[in-house]
């Protein structure tokens, strides 16, 4: 793995250049990442101290190994985040997610306690996608090629998707951006999907994937959208912040009683 000064002194040289020495294939994290999450407790995370437009911080509570967020009380549009105390700003990230369908969650990166950051989204319910890139209150950027329309059977359970496309990402393509047949195949209905994001850079370079299949691969520094400013992002941001997990406000937003669960959540500092 090259040393971060290294890695960017290239991507400057180079913007268009992929993250280098990357493997596409790690189905787990290694020995020498952090845990940020020990199973137990939310030692080492707090939600947001103010209250932001999603709400006063949701609930969220350890259950089964895995933190859960749900609206606070279930139903009541009352959502917010949950951050890391720790700050981080380049970095390959591990964890597991498990939403409720019917939910709009994120997963939150270099993310502060007023809620801005760059978001990889959780939008797990009709119109929505999971492991694409949003700029939350940081000009509402968006990444998707497609988003996601359900398919359920006769009792109402969730069986499988269809997909729509999402004409804005015609005017701003990343620079890979999975199919709607991809990320289908790649998702697990009603189980745990791992989730692996890389984040490097000043403007930072960004990649996810899910279960292996790369989803988005983000370059800050060349994307060219109406709604993205990377100066305007770079001095929002920092070079670093939380990495967070979201329960979105709005009762139109969350179905009531729905969770979105998260274990193994594990990072290595670059």
């Amino acid at each position: 793995m090259p040393s971060r000064r290294s890695f960017l002194k290239h991507t400057a040289a180079a913007p268009l250049l992929a993250v280098p020495s990357i493997s596409t294939s790690r189905k787990s994290a290694p020995d020498d990442f952090i845990t940020l999450f020990d199973g137990q407790s939310l030692n080492g995370w707090h939600i947001n101290p103010e209250k932001i437009w999603h709400g006063t911080g949701g609930n969220w509570y350890v259950e089964d190994g895995a933190i859960v967020g749900e609206q606070d009380p279930p139903g009541s549009g009352n959502g917010g985040i949950l951050l890391t105390d720790q700050h981080f700003g380049d970095f390959e990230l591990h964890l597991e997610i498990k939403p409720d369908w019917g939910i709009d969650s994120g997963l939150f990166l270099r993310g502060h306690d007023d809620g801005k950051c760059i978001q990889m989204m959780v939008d797990y319910l009709d119109g929505g996608i999971v492991g694409h890139l949003y700029g939350e209150r940081t000009g509402a950027f968006n990444t998707r090629s497609f988003s996601l329309r359900s398919k359920k059977d006769a009792a109402g359970k969730l069986v499988g998707f269809d997909s729509v496309a999402h004409d804005a990402y015609a005017e701003a393509p990343i620079s890979h951006a999975c199919t709607a047949d991809e990320w289908i195949n790649a998702w697990k209905i009603d189980d745990w999907n791992r989730v692996r994001v890389v984040c490097v850079g000043d403007y930072p370079i960004i990649k996810t994937w899910i279960n292996d299949t790369l989803i988005a691969d983000f370059n800050g520094s060349t994307f060219a959208h109406p709604k993205y400013d990377r100066e305007n992002v770079r001095q929002l941001l920092g070079r670093s912040g939380s990495i967070a997990v979201q329960i979105h406000g709005g009762s139109n937003r969350w179905a009531t009683g729905a969770k979105c669960r998260w274990r193994n959540i594990k990072i290595r500092p670059m």
